[in-house]
């Protein structure tokens, strides 16, 4: 019989602790065991799980490893068949699991599923982090089904048909725990952001499939850790997603991005600067100086993942998701 974990990283979120593991651990299905692993907290996290959930096994790390890190330092210390993956920030209501397992146990090829994600805030409303499953265009932009760029839509039931997406948001990432191992677990020298949309990504290119199960849903707080305003999260995705591209991209695509993307990235960065963001605007040159730094350890990658690459990605928009958005194209529709 199949054992399941899931598994919580905290950072100093003792208030999301005692907020949200209450609905986590009265609804996880029968047998299904809870984790939080904590990534170095400095405030009194350790002692309200002591105190009042000694239910529930406790990981301790020796300092914060960031997202990456410390989730592949924790799950070295969990034995499963499958890991969920659980933002602290993270409202689980009854049956939310049980559809997610299902995918898994019914269809081998399956290496990932994630549930719909809505807004804690706005319960009608898709949550920003992974909506109703994620897709990336040709430059390497995420999106998500009821989420491009910054319009979010409302959950109308328009994307609950499950099926097969590019990327599983990492606030609910159900998986294979013998390929998450068998892959190197996430990228740890990206810290924070985009390691899910590259280990989804290594996962197809591997010969699997990343699933969407709207049957499954979940409410997330969001921005727990870094606001969507912070110039440390503009850092952190810039540098992680050229990253990323560097090492799964086609060479057609490298090509293409290696042309455009320096362009678009220095409009945004201009765009910053113009409304009086510095920090931000700073944000991205430093992101492509370390990027640039990266090139040999990233080339190393790059040989070992394109040299093993069985299969074809599908959820690749061919062409510019904010080109489309610029032109008033801001909803998913029926894009992909």
């Amino acid at each position: 019989m199949r054992t399941t974990k899931i598994v919580i990283l905290n950072w100093n979120g003792a208030g999301f602790l005692r907020r949200f593991l209450p609905s986590v651990i009265r609804t996880a299905a029968p047998g299904v065991g809870v984790v939080v692993a904590d990534n170095g907290s400095t405030d009194d996290s350790l002692a309200v799980l002591e105190r009042e959930f000694p239910s529930v096994e406790r990981i301790v790390l020796d300092r914060n490893y960031g997202y990456a890190g410390g989730y592949n330092r924790a799950l070295a210390q969990v034995e499963a068949d499958y890991f969920v993956l659980l933002n602290s920030d993270v409202e689980t209501p009854e049956g939310w699991l049980q559809p997610l397992l299902e995918i898994l146990d019914r269809d081998p090829q399956v290496a990932a599923v994630a549930p719909k994600l809505l807004s804690l805030a706005e319960p009608a409303q898709f949550e920003y982090a992974g909506a109703s499953g994620g897709f990336i265009d040709w430059f390497g932009y995420p999106f998500c089904r009821g989420r491009v760029l910054q319009c979010v839509e409302q959950d109308k039931g328009q994307y609950d048909d499950p099926r097969d997406v590019f990327w599983a948001t990492g606030a609910a990432f159900c998986c294979r725990a013998d390929l998450f191992r068998q892959l190197g677990g996430f990228d740890a020298d990206f810290f924070a952001h985009m390691e899910e949309i590259d280990l989804c990504w290594r996962m197809q290119l591997a010969g699997y499939r990343i699933r969407i199960e709207p049957r499954s849903r979940v409410y997330h707080l969001g921005g727990g850790t870094l606001a969507s305003t912070s110039p440390s999260k503009v850092y952190y995705n810039h540098r992680n997603n050229l990253a990323m591209l560097y090492k799964c991209a086609t060479p057609c695509q490298r090509i293409v991005v290696a042309l455009v993307r320096p362009w678009l990235d220095l409009m945004a960065a201009v765009s910053y600067l113009l409304q009086g963001r510095t920090a931000h605007f700073k944000a991205v040159g430093r992101a492509w100086r370390d990027f640039l730094r990266w090139h040999g350890m990233l080339a190393a990658k790059r040989r070992n993942i394109r040299g093993r690459a069985v299969g074809r990605p599908v959820g690749i928009y061919y062409g510019s998701i904010v080109l489309r958005y610029l032109l008033g194209r801001k909803r998913f529709g029926n894009l992909l």
